[in-house]
This record gives structure tokens, sequence and C-alpha cells, in this order.
């Protein structure tokens, strides 16, 4: 997509999609939340082993 800059990725616990962070230009893993209602995300990054729930904007 012509992105210089690269963020981290996160993997949705209902389907598996990867998509990336916030800290990108187009928040892939928020809109994927905002287009299907798939509310948990986790790190794809090797060695993180969180969570992220939109719903509750809560980390676990």
């Amino acid at each position: 997509m012509g992105e210089h800059h690269w963020a981290h990725l996160r993997k949705c616990l209902v389907c598996g999609h990867v998509s990336c962070c916030d800290s990108s230009p187009r928040r892939h893993a928020t809109a994927h939340f905002e287009a299907t209602g798939h509310p948990v995300m986790r790190s794809a990054e090797p060695g993180e082993s969180w969570r992220w729930c939109y719903i509750h904007e809560a980390m676990g």
C-alpha cells in the first residue's frame, strides 16, 4: 500500500485475520473489529502474549 511506516501485527482471536495495529496510519486491526464485530485481538509479535478487547477497552 505504499506505506513506509511498519507497525506491529495483531491477530483476531475469532477468525485469525492478521492486521496492523493502531500505530499504523490505516489502523487495520480496529477497522477489522468495526467491520466484523470481532472484539478480541492478540499481539502477533514474537515474545508478546497480551490480548485486547475492543468492547471492554481492556488488556488481558
